[in-house]
């Protein structure tokens, strides 16, 4: 058998540099506390090295300081002295580092050859799982997406701050808000009023818009979204479930060009409206707008397309048209549908995180605030969505009947019912219904 071979065969390991963190922590007592921030004793390929470290680990969190004579002691009262290659192995760690000072690129070594083996065990796993006909493509995409991504998360050094690095880190962002003409810190919904009170939509946040049916969350999220990816030039990705792209589409130009919706689906256009149209059509083609109108579409299928919208056209804002509409893995059992619908917003806010970028989801309420301002108690399905989102906010407005062409605006309120990290309250808006647009207020 080739070398070649047998490296394929064995996995990824740094005996040397296992020796080496080890024989450095014994050498200086105070590298332990360098180490384990980079490493968990299943780090260690070998099996001696793990006990070893176990037992560094033990008697640094007794308080105790280590040296061969203490080390030894330790394994040989939990019994493990043999299973760490006994007192002569041991003892000769020290010899195989020349100094402590290395420590943490030696750590890092060990780590690095650990993260490899763990992705051939992802690798292995996934081959398998694609070989099994029980489980659907999907969601093995789903599986290895996650083992892979909880890797990333892995490799990331744990460590904590000081103050003294804290305090500047801090001031400087401070600062850069102090001289930034921009007064919002997230992005800005273009709903002055709003803004104001939020600072934008901010990262890792999840933001639910709440609203009885035919009460406009789409067409708010729609004049969200014309400020953001149109205005803005923010790259904007949209997960229409229940309105295909094409209105989508009719519905940002009416907007744009402030033509009736109405004339833009009938086509009865003239020619001073054609060349608008066209004007807002161009304007819309340089949005970077990714819109995705999938119905019934999977919460796997979601967070995989929400993944490639932030890796492949870096999104920094994505908006979900409706939460009610997402599609549970478990909607053919006998789980409860609010049981199904926490787990959709459950794995919301985990994606959110996980992308580091604002998720605004619609959401329908519940029958009973017909008529009514509504309340965080009207949210349908589950109260976890309440839980779970760091903002929610309800649209208000009376069902006013007008003629599509008509111009004349409805009042409207958003009410801002919580917010985790800053004030509640009400925000003045108009409606245009025969653009199917919000608005600003002007004052009085």
């Amino acid at each position: 058998m080739s070398t070649a071979s047998l490296r394929d065969k064995i996995p990824p390991h740094n005996l040397e540099a296992e020796q080496a963190t080890l024989g450095a922590m014994l050498l200086d007592w105070d590298a332990v506390g360098l180490v384990i921030g980079h490493l968990r004793p299943d780090r260690f390929y070998s099996l001696q090295h793990q006990t070893i470290y176990k037992a560094i680990l033990s008697l640094y969190n007794k308080g105790q300081r280590g040296d061969i004579l203490t080390l030894t002691d330790e394994l040989r009262i939990t019994g493990q002295l043999d299973a760490a290659g006994g007192v002569a192995y041991v003892a000769s760690l020290p010899d195989h580092v020349p100094t402590s000072s290395n420590v943490e690129y030696y750590a890092q070594v060990v780590k690095d050859q650990s993260v490899r083996r763990d992705l051939i065990k992802v690798s292995s796993q996934v081959i398998t799982d694609s070989h099994d006909d029980t489980k659907s493509s999907r969601s093995t995409l789903e599986e290895a997406q996650n083992k892979l991504f909880s890797l990333a998360e892995m490799d990331q050094t744990q460590r904590f701050m000081t103050m003294e690095e804290l305090v500047p880190e801090t001031f400087d962002l401070i600062e850069k808000h102090f001289h930034n003409k921009d007064a919002y810190t997230g992005i800005p919904s273009g709903f002055t009023a709003l803004d104001s009170m939020t600072s934008g939509f901010q990262s890792s946040e999840m933001i639910i818009i709440g609203a009885r049916p035919s009460m406009g969350k789409t067409a708010l999220a729609l004049s969200m979204i014309q400020h953001i990816a149109i205005t803005k030039k923010i790259p904007t990705g949209f997960f229409s479930l229940e309105m295909a792209s094409q209105q989508i589409g009719q519905r940002l130009f009416s907007q744009e060009s402030r033509i009736s919706g109405s004339k833009i689906r009938s086509g009865m256009l003239k020619m001073d409206d054609f060349q608008r149209l066209q004007e807002a059509a161009s304007r819309c083609y340089d949005a970077p707008l990714y819109v995705a109108d999938t119905p019934n579409m999977k919460m796997l299928d979601l967070r995989a397309m929400a993944r490639k919208m932030r890796q492949q056209y870096e999104v920094e804002i994505i908006f979900i048209d409706y939460l009610g509409l997402i599609t549970s893995e478990n909607a053919n059992s006998a789980v409860p549908r609010h049981e199904q619908v926490s787990e959709i917003s459950r794995s919301l806010k985990s994606l959110a995180r996980e992308l580091k970028i604002p998720i605004v989801a619609l959401a329908q309420v519940t029958r009973d605030s017909e008529g009514k301002e509504p309340t965080l108690a009207n949210l349908r399905d589950s109260g976890s969505i309440e839980q779970d989102a760091d903002v929610v906010m309800f649209i208000h407005r009376e069902r006013k009947v007008t003629d599509d062409d008509g111009t004349g605006a409805i009042d409207a309120k958003i009410i801002l019912a919580k917010q985790r990290n800053g004030p509640i309250g009400n925000v003045d808006l108009l409606f245009l219904p025969q653009y199917a647009k919000f608005e600003n207020k002007a004052e009085g």
